[in-house]
């Protein structure tokens, strides 16, 4: 039996080179397709993924998971007591770097600590997560493919994974997931133009919902599981329409829709006219023209048409 140790808590997202405290749900579940290649890799296996508190709900009860620990102040002490096979840390937080270059393990894979410097470091890899954060000239692919090589696995479009079963049925035709979060403005459309989508679906015909169950994260897997077709920025929400299967309308402006694999009927849409920059992955723009309030309304109406 390979005993093996996923740390994703959140508080970084992976192949992105800033480092913080503020989870992640959408980086966690981005995630998830790990635990189904590692699972195809070595058949006789026991995954065991630390996560956040904050994440717990998205990965509870999923079949690839053996063992869920939840982050405290004590885990570190247990960790160190146990041994693996293979550690695999997906955290760039320089005191999780250091706890996982303590943990007893054959094998380790992604991000660790320099002792000489104190700075991020990895673990030598052919597919490396900071040269692709960092060197330009690497060229962009998708992010779940770029985990799975790293990990020496082969690629083969792995889905994403829940837990949770939603209690839904399908009542509605599209579901606007029209928020996002606070770290990153910049992906929200704007509510007037939003508004303005509102009134020429409803005037079309089609039944339609706004957003709900953000205090909640099976209330929002409940709710986007209550439409065919989902309207979304680029956000927690888009990558769970995926997760469930639904019918997809993915808005991108200051990110890039080039790194997100877009598993069923699904398509990405962008306005690259009104910017030299896109995408900026800046949390604020001082552009007269922003780059998602230039997405034309008539557009995204034509592609729900054509996914309905």
């Amino acid at each position: 039996m390979i005993k093996i140790l996923i740390i994703k808590l959140g508080y970084s997202e992976t192949l992105d080179s800033e480092v913080g405290k503020v989870v992640s749900l959408g980086d966690v579940l981005r995630t998830t397709p790990i635990l189904e290649s590692l699972k195809q890799k070595y058949t006789k296996s026991n995954i065991v993924f630390l996560t956040d508190k904050k994440a717990e709900e998205l990965v509870i009860g999923n079949k690839y998971i053996d063992r869920l620990l939840i982050w405290d102040e004590f885990m570190g002490f247990l960790l160190q007591r146990e041994k693996f096979d293979i550690v695999i840390n997906l955290e760039k937080h320089p005191g999780i770097c250091a706890l996982v270059d303590m943990i007893d393990a054959w094998q380790k894979y992604g991000f660790r600590i320099d002792t000489q410097t104190g700075y991020i470091d990895e673990y030598n890899q052919e597919i490396s997560f900071i040269d692709y954060i960092n060197n330009k000239s690497v060229v962009k692919n998708y992010w779940q493919k770029v985990l799975i090589e790293h990990l020496g696995i082969q690629w083969n479009k792995q889905k994403y994974s829940l837990g949770y079963t939603p209690k839904t049925d399908e009542i509605y035709d599209i579901g606007l997931n029209y928020q996002v979060g606070s770290k990153w403005p910049t992906k929200a459309m704007s509510k007037a133009k939003w508004d303005e989508l509102y009134d020429n679906l409803v005037a079309l015909g089609y039944k339609v919902t706004w957003q709900e169950g953000l205090s909640n994260i099976h209330e929002y897997i409940d709710w986007i599981n209550s439409s065919k077709l989902i309207i979304s920025q680029d956000s927690l929400g888009l990558h769970l329409a995926m997760v469930l299967e639904k019918k997809l309308i993915g808005l991108f402006g200051s990110t890039g829709y080039e790194e997100v694999y877009p598993y069923g009927e699904t398509i990405f849409m962008k306005n690259s006219s009104v910017c030299d920059h896109m995408p900026c992955y800046q949390d604020f723009c001082d552009n007269e023209v922003f780059c998602m309030d230039e997405i034309k309304i008539s557009d995204i109406i034509n592609q729900a048409k054509q996914l309905l």
